[in-house]
């Protein structure tokens, strides 16, 4: 059962082959299983109760949710320990939105703190391993959706998005990660890291239930103030496989191997994955043209990342403070309690990010830092967005090659100047651009991926192109096989 998508589940449960009970309990069985090895869950929530199986796609069929998803009487921290005690009393829109669809939520996925670093080892919970092979990185920050999916526990999970926490998770784990385009999704109830770029979005073993999923997640929502109506567009309806006509794009620059005189084997060949997919398209009748972009531009992008997404941290994160949420800190006054809890409270990575933050943000450092980092920003989303005008989708690897050896996560490439191929991606959150990474192909028995960003709300078209693609590579519906 755990390799089956949501249309085949949904079809035994309707035909009474299985029972939503059933579904849960192994889930459930799994999770457990899943959390001995690979630390995958802060929370399993083992009195998860069976759903009704309706008309709707997703009734009966059980998920996970990333644990900075408020769920209503739910453990729910972020991984952090400011909120290891932390209880909503509410469910986060796009959660509540998937209820009502019948869908049942069975454990919290864990994620770097706050949704902060790309590793999955900053949880509270401790290091997140890779089930593919438990001595490798998941990536993050949402390390435990992208293993669960991965290893079978049920068909998807909830992920968020800030910089490339859907996507690169996904590409790690060889599955797929979608993220919307900003603001499909209700944010009311996510907690924020930096709010002009997260984006909630979902991981699955296919585009096809990638669709189904966000069908259900998205919507207007008087509660987001950011978010828009979709109902015009019908993500599952939409996937025909027809890309006959079809424009694409890549960063020549990017992929050309002659440009890392010192590339690893590992990136070698995952620059020949990727060139096999280009011809793949091509034999579909796409127009796949490579391009080359200023470099100067390109090279801004972490910086720019840095700047905006550690200010907005900073800001959105000042109510962590011991006395709204969560343990309180020592002290004989309020400031001494806020100190010592925040002190303890955050992992050194979380509060090397608000130095920097609150440095930015400094009146003095403004309009050279935060300022400059919102200009080059808009020079980037103009690029891009000129660029969409004329094709329909930029496509391009994901990082420099399989999921990295947990004690070498933190090495830098420098020597190769591969820096663009490990943050490419945050151009997708820049501008709000759907994007999505599906499997492509296994680089020494571990999976790599390749990304797709399109327009803002060309969801569709973004979608339909992976789904072509990801039928001819025969990577849909795999799992991690069991010892």
């Amino acid at each position: 059962m755990k390799e089956l998508g949501i249309v085949k589940l949904h079809e035994k449960l309707v035909n009474k082959e299985i029972t939503s009970e059933e579904l849960i309990k192994d889930a459930l069985t799994k999770s457990h299983k899943l959390n001995d090895t690979c630390n995958a869950f802060v929370t399993i929530i083992d009195d998860a109760k069976e759903a009704e199986v309706t008309d709707n796609l997703l009734s009966g069929i059980p998920f996970g949710v990333k644990d900075n998803y408020s769920t209503k009487g739910i453990l729910s921290t972020a991984s952090s320990n400011t909120l290891k005690d932390y209880i909503p009393f509410f469910d986060a829109t796009a959660v509540k939105n998937l209820k009502d669809a019948g869908a049942v939520a069975v454990n919290k996925t864990a994620m770097d703190e706050f949704g902060m670093g790309g590793t999955g080892t900053t949880a509270h919970t401790g290091i997140i391993h890779n089930p593919w092979d438990l001595n490798r990185s998941c990536a993050g920050s949402s390390s435990g959706s992208a293993a669960s999916v991965a290893a079978g526990v049920y068909p998807y999970a909830l992920g968020s998005d800030t910089g490339d926490s859907i996507r690169k998770p996904a590409a790690f784990c060889g599955v797929v990660g979608y993220k919307p385009t900003y603001g499909m999704i209700s944010r009311f109830g996510l907690f924020p890291f930096a709010s002009s770029l997260d984006t909630c979005g979902v991981l699955t073993r296919s585009v096809q239930d990638a669709a189904i999923v966000v069908d259900a997640m998205k919507g207007q929502d008087k509660k987001d103030a950011t978010s828009w109506d979709s109902s015009d567009i019908h993500l599952y309806k939409s996937l025909n496989g027809d890309v006959l006509g079809k424009k694409v794009f890549y960063i020549k620059e990017i992929v050309d191997i002659n440009n890392y005189p010192n590339a690893s084997e590992e990136l070698k060949m995952h620059l020949e994955n990727f060139h096999k997919s280009l011809e793949i398209l091509s034999s579909f009748g796409v127009q796949v043209d490579a391009l080359s972009i200023d470099k100067e531009l390109l090279n801004v992008i972490p910086s720019v990342y840095v700047c905006l997404s550690c200010a907005e941290a900073t800001s959105n994160l000042s109510n962590m403070t011991g006395i709204i949420f969560g343990p309180r800190g020592e002290g004989d006054n309020i400031f001494d309690m806020m100190k010592d809890h925040r002190t303890k409270g955050f992992s050194p990575l979380i509060k090397r990010r608000f130095v920097i933050g609150s440095y930015i943000l400094q009146k003095e450092n403004q309009e050279r830092y935060f300022v400059n980092a919102q200009r080059a920003r808009r020079l980037i989303v103009d690029k891009f967005k000129s660029l969409f005008q004329k094709y329909d989708a930029l496509i391009l690897p994901v990082s420099t090659g399989p999921a990295p050896l947990l004690e070498n996560e933190n090495d830098q490439l420098n020597s190769d100047d591969t820096t663009l191929l490990e943050e490419h991606l945050q151009i997708g959150n820049f501008g709000g651009f759907p994007s999505i990474t599906i499997p492509n192909g296994f680089i020494n028995n571990l999976p790599v991926g390749i990304n797709i960003t399109g327009n803002c709300k060309d969801d569709a078209n973004v979608l339909n192109i992976a789904y072509a693609l990801e039928a001819k590579m025969n990577y849909k519906d795999m799992v991690v096989k069991d010892e």
